[in-house]
């Protein structure tokens, strides 16, 4: 019905969107009107949005068909798409290998051809790191640049949408379309943003690239490496400067980032009480114990482990001690990135520790899956523009993808660096 009143709006010239007709793709913790939106949880299995988020209408006005929601890690916690109420998302390289996470499902449903374009939600590196996995393009803009209004939270300060598609030119199309200042998101801006697709040439001459090689080889798999070097020649041959340099703070960006976003998601994830809206059990007895089934039933080993860190981290006598000191950390973050852009237009790093792992994968050791977003991270931390483009594959013939960073605003400039990697590339 959605893409049969585009064709009469199109064929009535009433609709000029480049975009018209395309269908999209929207990840479960984006509210779509009467489409239920589930979160990957227990919790909202059966909750249907009467409301659509910011960005879906955006969608809709330009004439996009929405087919579908995307399988994710519940509430956005995790890095495989393997903690989902409805099952893990599967690799359409490699069905034995994760498709990467939060956003496996929009990541997975390109690669796999169900849908040219797809949003993701980006607190962590959600769009950017399961992109690579799966050798798509994955874009998260600067924050506010996209209203969240509509995006079930996790961690507000970092939380975005982001766009996914074969290419460059797809999540620049996507992300014209969807940005822009709406006054139900107070940390929305408009940004004075031109349209970033027109401007996409591939050409960086003269553009000036901090590589930080040694952090880099002391955190990336050989693959993943590799991906960068690659890319970093490719740039380079086309008339970029690149140098070496020392990311700022490595060492703050994972403690100060799981500590930030569980405090968030404590705060925001209370709301899910069995009272209002979403999962309630048959059984408790009174208001507490209602509380306690349903919050035990409802959410996931994974959520309320963060829910658990957070509400710790908030409690009295260690506010000052964990939230507060991740948020000094967060500032000396954006501090030393701010030092970073006075000199150089955009970092070049992976954009994940390695190439896609097998699904059930368990590591040594079990911080490991959270040390993997310390490339993807900081750019949440920062509020700034990123995206993961393809570049390379590994033994495996798993795709390995690099992440472009610029300055905050600078999204036209970090896509279009993008093209230029993608048209190494090809040639």
């Amino acid at each position: 019905e959605m893409a049969e009143k585009t064709d009469r709006a199109i064929k009535a010239g009433e609709l000029a969107s480049p975009l018209a007709g395309v269908p999209v793709a929207v990840k479960d913790n984006i509210c779509t009107k009467g489409i239920k939106t589930t979160c990957a949880s227990k919790m909202l299995a059966d909750y249907i949005p009467p409301y659509d988020a910011f960005a879906v209408e955006r969608l809709k006005k330009a004439g996009c068909v929405i087919i579908g929601k995307t399988n994710m890690d519940e509430f956005g916690m995790g890095g495989s798409s393997e903690k989902s109420y409805f099952g893990a998302v599967r690799n359409p390289l490699d069905p034995k290998r994760s498709a990467g996470g939060s956003s496996g499902g929009s990541a997975a449903a390109v690669a796999s051809g169900e849908a040219p374009a797809t949003l993701g939600s980006d607190t962590g590196g959600s769009v950017r790191q399961p992109a690579a996995h799966c050798g798509i393009t994955g874009f998260k803009p600067t924050y506010g640049a996209i209203s969240r209004y509509g995006l079930i939270a996790y961690a507000s300060s970092l939380d975005q949408i982001g766009t996914m598609a074969k290419d460059v030119r797809g999540c620049a199309a996507l992300f014209d379309v969807i940005r822009g200042r709406d006054p139900r998101d107070a940390t929305s801006s408009a940004g004075g943003y031109a349209p970033c697709l027109p401007a996409i040439n591939g050409d960086v001459r003269g553009v000036r690239i901090a590589v930080p090689r040694a952090d880099i080889l002391r955190a990336a798999s050989p693959s993943a490496a590799e991906a960068v070097f690659r890319a970093e020649r490719i740039l380079k041959d086309l008339g970029a400067v690149t140098e070496d340099i020392s990311l700022p703070y490595p060492e703050l960006y994972v403690p100060a980032y799981y500590v930030i976003a569980s405090c968030e998601a404590s705060s925001n994830l209370a709301r899910y009480d069995g009272v209002r809206y979403g999962f309630r059990p048959d059984d408790f007895d009174g208001m507490t114990g209602l509380y306690r089934k349903t919050r035990s039933e409802g959410f996931g080993a994974e959520v309320k482990k963060r829910i658990m860190l957070g509400t710790f981290a908030l409690s009295g006598g260690f506010y000052d001690e964990y939230y507060s000191r991740a948020l000094k950390c967060r500032a000396l973050i954006k501090q030393g990135f701010d030092a970073v852009f006075s000199e150089y237009d955009l970092i070049l790093t992976p954009a994940a520790t390695d190439t896609a792992p097998l699904l059930g994968e368990k590591p040594d050791d079990p911080n490991k899956p959270y040390r993997s977003d310390i490339f993807t991270i900081p750019a949440n931390l920062a509020g700034l523009p990123s995206l993961s483009v393809p570049c390379g594959k590994d033994k495996n013939g798993m795709p390995a993808g690099v992440l472009l960073t610029g300055k905050r605003y600078g999204d036209r400039d970090v896509l279009n660096a993008g093209a230029a990697v993608e048209l190494g590339v090809r040639s």
